[in-house]
């Protein structure tokens, strides 16, 4: 099936004569991503000729790494050398000026030939079909890596091979928080961009020995930070899910170029709120922002945390502002900053405290069993299994 990338809604009728009647419209580059996420059917990406040249090569360079079968064919209005260029070093397989069909047509069907040439030697790294999991808050203080680092570490204990990726990468907590010595870092990742594989991943992977949760973290150096592009955070998450059960991604509390990669391929977003004005604000402007960018609603939870604390502040509160239900409160409790000053998971050191309790809930229901988990069975170290069913 032919994407076509278009902000005209008329684009299907025009181009009709040459990619035929089964091309779907889609207006937005992050709605682009999740349908070639969902359904890796797509052959073919046809961009239109007012779509951005630098929003098109980025989506072509991305692909082309992941799914090197895919063909992605750029409309000009006038063709040039730069812009040719620019778009072939991308992976764009071909340039063509928007108003000639026959031309269109024809490079259609060259690209349509070459990726059945391709498809049948193209594998994706691993075998197993991961999710993509971004825990998120626009504010910090809120306990965004504790929340992370707890339900990853769950996760890794019930037997699902699982992965934590601190991407927070100037101020990255994740490491010192399980009181990891880490032999690599997202930073490390960067020079096997383009060839990444399973040995690469494992290269920068540190283990935690408690549950046998695998972490990349942040790099040591802040300025490391600008030396990680955007696509290699793609690229890393892509290759991991078809290592792991669960990537859980750490995230700093902003809208960095990064984190909106990691939504661009993430199977959940988990959004953290506090029981307090600032946090609420900025969590409606997160959710506004996300619904901009054509995420999915069904593809996010939200979770309030220190949900039981005296601040003149109730959950309903929260819930009538955000104008979206809460799926997860998880209450208050001193035994959390000890935890993080000693390192340890809640989940693990203290499984019957009330904190352990609620966010061990919150991965059985909003994870496990969203993702098709055998949650009857139990899932025991050695047996873990999803069922692959569709949501």
């Amino acid at each position: 099936m032919t994407i076509l990338w278009d902000f005209d809604p008329q684009a299907v009728d025009t181009y009709r004569f040459a990619l035929g009647g089964d091309a779907v419209l889609l207006t937005s580059g992050p709605r682009v991503s999740r349908a070639l996420e969902e359904d890796r059917n797509h052959a073919l990406v046809v961009i239109g000729p007012d779509i951005d040249l630098d929003l098109a090569c980025e989506l072509a360079e991305r692909e082309r790494i992941d799914r090197p079968e895919l063909g992605v064919i750029l409309l000009r209005h006038r063709l040039d050398v730069t812009a040719l260029a620019q778009a072939l070093r991308s992976g764009v397989r071909e340039v063509v000026q928007a108003d000639d069909q026959t031309a269109l047509a024809e490079a259609v069907r060259r690209s349509m030939a070459l990726t059945q040439q391709l498809s049948g030697h193209s594998a994706v790294t691993g075998g197993r079909d991961g999710k993509v999991i971004t825990v998120f808050s626009a504010k910090g203080g809120v306990g965004k890596t504790t929340m992370s680092t707890n339900l990853a570490t769950y996760l890794a204990s019930t037997g699902a091979k699982t992965l934590l990726v601190d991407l927070d990468l100037m101020f990255g907590d994740v490491a010192i928080s399980l009181q990891l010595q880490p032999r690599g870092s997202v930073r490390d990742v960067v020079a096997m961009s383009g060839h990444l594989d399973e040995a690469g991943v494992q290269s920068v992977v540190t283990t935690h020995p408690d549950s046998s949760l695998d972490v990349i973290a942040a790099p040591a150096d802040p300025a490391d930070a600008d030396r990680v592009p955007s696509h290699v955070v793609v690229e890393l998450l892509r290759v991991a899910r078809g290592l792991y059960d669960y990537v859980l991604v750490d995230t700093p509390p902003s809208f960095t170029e990064h984190v909106l990669a990691s939504f661009d391929v993430s199977d959940l977003t988990v959004l953290i709120a506090t029981l307090d004005i600032p946090a609420v604000k900025n969590l409606r402007i997160a959710i506004n922002t996300l619904d901009t960018l054509g995420a999915s609603k069904e593809a996010r939870t939200i979770v309030l945390n220190r949900s039981d604390a005296k601040v003149g502040l109730k959950p309903d509160d929260v819930e009538a502002a955000l104008k979206t239900p809460i799926s997860a409160n998880v209450p208050n409790s001193l035994t959390v900053p000890a935890s993080v000053n000693r390192g340890v998971a809640l989940v693990i050191d203290e499984p019957r405290n009330p904190v352990s309790m609620a966010i061990r809930e919150l991965a059985d229901h909003e994870i496990r069993r969203r993702f098709g988990e055998d949650m009857q069975n139990g899932a025991k170290r050695g047996s873990f299994s999803l069922l692959r069913s569709k949501r």
